[in-house]
């Protein structure tokens, strides 16, 4: 597996005639899922340039901000692991150096493997847990299976999500549609867009439908034509079903997308919305995102309130990773040539992994 360059990052690639996957060597980000026939990756790569999250130096790098999520910021790109905090710090952990999001999205990974598999590796010094992926390429589907180690004496509170982004050209506005297992969902409670969003701050709804400012509801399953919104809802994944999933299509490219994953280790998926109304560095009013990021938090927000909060819905807001233990999941994405939006991933008997 040989080592290469992304976007100027250290990286390493596994391809098979279908489809090529890139992970970087620091932030361990899987940048792209490539669809060869396309030449299309549903995942967001930033407009701005992208360094090494170990050479990122507030004083020197203004461009990226100048606080807890700067240093991120500077790395970040496709689907980043949030770990063991989903989302930001509080005032004394962002004083003591912590990073939005947790370690896992700005550590050094040692990455070895094959042609059309890879194995990964990192400590995460101040969490106390040792976490290794492994990367697997079956025709046009990817198998993941992660595993995170407590390295301490006690019962770790953690935040675990797959904070997966999606980006131009494969995400276009009015047009892009989404599918998703979701049932009861809820906007985040603090005004996220700064201003410039269309939900009702706070509002409990039911999955796609999420109530708008002033009245009526806007469907979650088309992106937004809006010029400038951004957002976030918790969505709870269908306690009936075994496995969750979210599938995106873009009629532009032909293209089907998705995740599906065990809903037991992942109960929630967040849904963040960014359209061009962040103008401060880096964002600058240019980014046009859309983040699908499944995981064990309904929320981002620091640990104290993610303790705090508990849950939502009779729902576990965070998983314990017991002492001195070891824990496991796996997952799968998906992408494939369609002439229209999936309605499901699904993830049967043998492996059989397939939109319908």
């Amino acid at each position: 597996m040989p080592a290469t360059t992304f976007h100027g990052r250290r990286a390493f690639s596994i391809e098979n005639p279908t489809i090529r996957v890139t992970v970087l060597e620091e932030g361990g980000h899987i940048a792209e899922i490539l669809d060869k026939a396309t030449g299309v990756s549903p995942l967001w790569i930033p407009p701005w340039p992208s360094i090494e999250p170990s050479t990122y130096d507030r004083a020197k790098h203004p461009g990226y901000g100048t606080d807890s999520e700067s240093k991120l910021l500077a790395g970040i790109m496709g689907h980043n692991l949030c770990m063991d905090i989903f989302g930001g710090t509080s005032d004394e952990e962002a004083a003591a150096g912590r990073t939005v999001h947790g370690e896992a999205s700005v550590a050094r990974y040692a990455i070895e493997g094959g042609a059309d598999s890879l194995h990964m590796r990192a400590q995460f010094p101040i969490a106390q847990l040792a976490f290794e992926r492994q990367i697997r390429l079956v025709g046009g589907n990817v198998e993941i299976r992660e595993s995170v180690e407590n390295l301490s004496a006690a019962d770790h509170p953690t935040a675990w999500t797959q904070h997966a982004t999606l980006g131009p050209p494969f995400l276009e506005k009015g047009r892009t549609e989404f599918r998703a297992s979701a049932t009861r969902a809820k906007v985040v409670e603090n005004d996220f867009s700064g201003g410039k969003g269309y939900m009702k701050i706070g509002a409990d709804f039911d999955w796609p439908n999420v109530p708008r400012i002033g009245g009526g509801h806007v469907d979650l399953r088309v992106y937004t034509d809006a010029p400038v919104s951004a957002g976030y809802t918790a969505q709870l994944m269908d306690p009936h079903r075994d496995t969750a999933f979210f599938t995106a299509f873009s009629p532009t490219a032909h293209l089907a997308f998705g995740y599906v994953w065990r809903r037991a280790d992942f109960p929630w998926l967040g849904i963040w919305e960014e359209n061009h109304s962040r103008t401060f560095p880096p964002w600058n009013g240019r980014t046009l995102t859309r983040g699908m990021e499944f995981g064990a938090s309904p929320f981002p927000e620091p640990r104290r309130q993610m303790i705090e909060r508990g849950g939502l819905f009779g729902m576990p807001g965070y998983r314990w990773i017991p002492a001195k233990s070891r824990v496991e999941t796996r997952y799968w994405a998906a992408i494939a040539r369609a002439e229209h939006v999936p309605e499901a991933l699904e993830w049967n008997a043998g492996d059989a992994i397939r939109f319908a």
